[in-house]
């Protein structure tokens, strides 16, 4: 299953849904050229599908995009960049 996910900055998360269901988010802030992911959740129905890799995914590419440092004070987005270094470099260093 892939989740559609998607920048809803009005609310400072991405969002992921599937089938039109809200499946989870990941919360962050953004100032001055970062981004610091805040917090992650994957509602208890879509968890061990994808929906977190496919959150994290989507939100660091768009990082990469618009050229932001990453923060990963989240635990789980942490967890993926380490399981995935081909991320490592988006993270802030400092």
């Amino acid at each position: 299953m892939t989740a559609e996910v998607r920048d809803e900055p009005a609310r400072s998360r991405y969002e992921a849904r599937v089938d039109g269901v809200l499946a989870g988010i990941a919360a962050y802030t953004r100032a001055d050229g970062v981004i610091t992911f805040t917090h992650t959740v994957v509602e208890e129905a879509f968890e061990g599908q994808g929906v977190g890799g496919d959150l994290a995914r989507t939100a660091l590419d768009a990082a990469r995009a618009d050229h932001l440092a990453v923060v990963p004070r989240c635990s789980f987005i942490a967890g993926w960049i380490d399981r995935h270094p081909d991320y490592a470099d988006l993270v802030a260093v400092g």
